[in-house]
């Protein structure tokens, strides 16, 4: 049936009278025992969101990964009181934002690593697509511009909210980088925008696993570009990095870490600060709470699965002797580890000459042999193998294979096992221990921009979020593991080029899962925005003293009651009282009041300046010359825990460290030394570990058990789709199709030499910003489910008949004229779409109907793929 709003009503609604039952006997259970402790899901609204929003995540992964993605992009109208201006980023700004990332990796890791420079900066649109949001009530009303007659009603919106200098970069995500959009999204940004009053910039950027690592990436380093380097036509003057906060939630924050990191390393200008919501840091999966909580949190028991499509798995039927099985060679890889993807040729070579039938060793004597094979730059290997007189190429390298990763056990007497499927859809396994894909194993976190951070006590991704925190505050206390710093230049030169700390606010929340932020109407929620909030106008307030924490603002920064509790009031008049600016009697009576929010707010900024009052006062009647703050709420530069006390001695606070009750009421965290996932040693962080693989197996064997008969079917459709592809090519060749280095006059008469940019497209041009498309990747080797490359799914087809007839890339040298068999697909920019439609049409054209399953037109709107962008 598909992820649709029938299907979803059907799953859910028992659930939601399930639930309903469960919580009256639960707190009848309670009241009984006289159980006076209270706990999150003790409110039958959250209890019921809960549950609600679990069931419909185990709805998606039992749907296929196109038909998630299209239900999660359905446009969602914004509300009456909201500005929103859709705009694109052209292509020379994602140009430009490739360049960096190619300076980023080099040459060497570009090849080896991520597969090439070409095939990520390969998309279907003529850039990506974003939204500037704010509150009406925001907007200028007089608009003094030349000409603002011939403005459309974008650029007069756009120019209307630039007096707002506070912007929020926002990296939206729901489903582990590969579903969500700006409209499940929409009413959460708002409400930022509403909050700081200033504005958001929400970014569509490109999906896995059709667009893997570093498509993203590289979408949301367009995104910072674009905002601070504005190209010709854009409406919004430069913003200057001092008023830009990142921010994001799950894998939205995870690359909003990454980008920073990308920025701090090529020396551009740094954001004001960042907010990390529940960000997903580790992919590997290898701290403790990702087992222990599972069953108090949102995200799927076995993972992100899913129905097999053309799309993903990569292997919809697993392979001769399954998805994990017992290790069939020796190191390298060590149990834990993915082998290597640049090789030395010492490593090629004697790898030909192993020999296959040696007794594959158990766990502990594989840990204890010593590494045969230094890493990248195998200075060692590489002068054994001149001594030996060999002269390996390039080209043994290239047709060099992986062993499989192998999975770290808890029994050292045991076989490792070792995987044969790629786990995450972002990334291979190969690639999860990259910095830029788990930046938990990072060289250094600091040198960066103060940090908010949020963490669900309940989730499944508390540990290494806490983990993170304190990496970035502390980066000589929390290291990463050496064999990480060798596989990389950068990697060990950032470990002692960056060691400043990183200013964090750090905050968890009790009983909350993933993303807290989701269930806005709980006092957690209320007390999260209204910090957010607070920190984004500290953070880019130009006073050089004032600290990016309200927290630590002496005097204490108090949140205004009058704007907030006015913006609450402004956000619920109806549409005729939008168009007044009076503030009405009704609303003089609301000023009157606290909200929620700034109410919590205000009383942790009092908790936190009595505490550093009454420590100060406490270190004058010493004798010690070093101030002293007790307590675990606080951390220093420079401090030192000593007997439950940290000192400063001419350093400055890295850090606020606190728990948050399901009340919204903070109080200190527990000392470091008390917290396990802070004693975990280096060396087993980024591991691949037993219990995480196990689980996620056992999940995959029940999906490819129910979904055996349709596997076999998606197979059968994938080569129907590589002889599509096949008849496609040739026939546009005998219509026209020329690349550059070829020369046929007798073709090209029949075809076009127009050109057009992205800025100003002109359907059936070649665009002369898209550097690549499709057909130019012969020597490079991507992700297998990167559809850049691909040619075995419908949005692969999409992608070729997009980059011959509609937007070339100027390795083409003509555009064949279209058959009037494909005339009929439009290529024009529907508003509230701005961009999709051109996609919708396309792949209808190519009957998907075999491949999604079809719903009515009221249900889904459209069927908008951002991940084809």
């Amino acid at each position: 049936m598909g992820v649709s709003t029938v299907s979803a009503a059907i799953h859910i609604t028992p659930v939601v009278i399930q639930t309903f039952f469960r919580h009256g006997k639960r707190r009848a259970q309670k009241f009984k025992d006289s159980v006076e402790e209270e706990e999150a899901l003790d409110d039958i609204f959250f209890d019921e969101a809960f549950h609600i929003v679990k069931a419909f995540i185990e709805l998606g992964v039992r749907n296929t990964i196109e038909s998630l993605q299209s239900f999660t992009n359905t446009h969602v109208p914004a509300p009456y009181w909201a500005a929103v201006a859709p705009v694109r980023i052209p292509l020379s700004l994602c140009n430009d934002a490739a360049d960096v990332l190619i300076k980023w990796f080099g040459p060497q890791e570009l090849k080896h690593v991520v597969g090439g420079e070409r095939w990520w900066q390969v998309r279907g649109m003529d850039g990506i697509d974003c939204e500037w949001i704010t509150e009406n009530e925001y907007l200028l009303n007089d608009l003094h511009v030349g000409n603002s007659k011939q403005l459309s009603k974008t650029d007069e919106t756009i120019l209307r909210m630039e007096h707002l200098e506070t912007v929020m970069l926002m990296t939206v995500n729901l489903g582990g980088f590969s579903w969500g959009s700006i409209n499940t999204h929409r009413y959460q940004i708002i409400r930022y925008a509403r909050k700081i009053r200033g504005r958001a910039f929400a970014v569509n950027y490109r999906k896995a696993p059709q667009y893997p690592f570093p498509c993203p990436l590289h979408d949301v380093i367009s995104a910072y570009l674009y905002l601070i380097q504005p190209p010709i036509g854009a409406r919004h003057q430069s913003i200057r990095p001092s008023k830009i906060v990142l921010a994001g939630d799950s894998a939205g924050g995870n690359l909003c870490l990454t980008a920073l990191t990308v920025l701090r390393d090529m020396g551009m200008p740094l954001p004001a600060g960042a907010i990390l919501i529940s960000p997903w840091v580790d992919l590997t999966h290898s701290f403790p709470s990702i087992m222990h909580n599972s069953k108090t949190d949102i995200i799927p028991l076995h993972g992100f699965l899913a129905r097999p499509s053309t799309l993903w798995p990569i292997d919809p039927v697993p392979p001769l002797g399954g998805r994990v099985c017992a290790t069939e060679s020796n190191p390298p890889p060590k149990p834990g580890h993915a082998d290597t993807l640049h090789p030395s040729a010492f490593r090629v070579q004697e790898d030909a000459s192993t020999d296959t039938t040696e007794t594959v060793q158990r766990q502990e004597e594989m840990l204890q042999q010593s590494p045969k094979h230094a890493s990248r730059s195998e200075s060692r290997a590489s002068g054994k193998s001149k001594a030996l007189g060999t002269d390996m190429g390039d080209c043994d390298i290239d047709l060099w294979e992986p062993k499989p990763p192998k999975v770290l056990m808890k029994d050292p007497d045991a076989v490792p096992l070792e995987l044969r499927s790629q786990i995450q859809q972002y990334a291979t396994t190969e690639q999860l221990t990259h910095p830029l894909v788990s930046p938990i194993v990072q060289g250094s976190l600091g040198n960066l921009p103060p940090l908010y951070i949020i963490a669900g006590d309940d989730e499944v991704l508390r540990d290494e979020i806490i983990h993170l925190a304190h990496r970035a505050a502390h980066p000589e206390d929390y290291r990463v593991r050496s064999g990480l710093l060798r596989e990389g230049n950068r990697q060990k030169e950032n470990a002692t080029k960056f060691t400043t700390p990183t200013k964090v606010h750090l905050q968890v929340f009790d009983d909350m899962c993933h993303v807290l932020t989701v269930f806005s109407f709980t006092q957690s929620a209320k007390y999260a925005y209204r910090s957010i909030a607070e920190f984004v106008k500290h953070a880019t307030n130009d006073d050089p003293g004032l600290e990016p924490f309200p927290e630590l603002q002496r005097p204490p920064s108090r949140a205004s009651v009058d704007s907030e509790v006015l913006g609450e009031h402004m956000a619920k008049r109806s549409p005729f009282q939008i168009f007044s600016r009076k503030t009405s009697p009704k609303a003089k009576n609301v000023l009157r009041q606290q909200s929620t929010g700034v109410k919590l707010y205000n009383q942790e900024v009092t908790a936190v300046a009595n505490q550093i009052q009454s420590l100060e006062q406490e270190n004058l009647s010493s004798s010690q010359s070093t101030t002293v703050f007790k307590g675990d709420r606080l951390e220093t530069s420079n401090g030192r825990k000593v007997c439950g006390f940290t000192s400063i001695q001419d350093g400055y606070f890295v850090m606020v460290r606190e728990r948050v009750d399901i009340r919204g009421v903070t109080r200190d965290m527990e000392p470091r030394e008390e917290m396990a996932c802070l004693q975990i040693n280096s060396s087993q962080i980024g591991l691949i570990k037993e219990a995480p693989t196990i689980r996620w197996h056992e999940g995959q064997k029940k999906w490819d058990l129910m979904f055996a008969h349709e596997a076999r079917r998606v197979l059968k459709h994938r080569k129907k789709i590589e002889r599509q592809i096949q008849d496609l090519l040739r026939s546009a060749r005998e219509q026209g199709l020329l690349l550059v280095g070829e020369t046929d006059s007798a073709q090209m008469r029949d075809a076009s030499t127009e050109r057009s940019t992205s800025m100003n497209p002109i359907d059936g041009t070649i665009r002369s910003d898209r550097r690549w498309g499709p057909l130019d990747l012969n020597d490079e080797h991507p992700p297998p489910s990167a559809i850049a490359k691909r040619r075995d799914t419908p949005e692969s087809l999409a992608l070729i008949k997009m980059a011959i007839y509609h937007s070339a890339p100027v390795t083409h040298l003509t555009v064949p004229r279209i058959k009037p068999m494909d005339a009929q697909v439009q290529t024009h920019i529907i508003p509230g779409v701005h961009g999709l439609r051109i996609w919708d049409a396309i792949l209808r054209s190519l009957n998907l109907s075999s491949v999604y399953t079809p719903r009515p037109r009221s249900q889904t709107q459209s069927l908008n793929l951002t991940t084809l962008s």
